[in-house]
């Protein structure tokens, strides 16, 4: 599958976002109240599973997928 193996990196310029803040500053959705939507709604994943906390610290090399697309974390 040629689209599991897309990945875009993005780096945030630290070691640490919010899931909420990550999804908003990768250009996923551009505000916090369709964020908190998709993530209660279960269409993130993070590092192949659904997580429903906004405020999830992603760490580095974490992989998160929304709406087809895959994005890694970075420094």
């Amino acid at each position: 599958m040629t689209n599991q193996a897309s990945v875009d990196d993005i780096p945030i310029g630290g070691e640490i976002i919010r899931l909420g803040q990550f999804l908003k500053f990768a250009g996923f959705l551009d505000s916090g109240g369709h964020v908190k939507d998709a993530i209660v709604n279960g269409q993130v994943m993070v590092n192949g599973e659904v997580d429903r906390r906004r405020g999830r610290q992603l760490q580095l090399g974490d992989i998160v997928s929304f709406d087809g697309r895959r994005v890694r974390v970075c420094p």
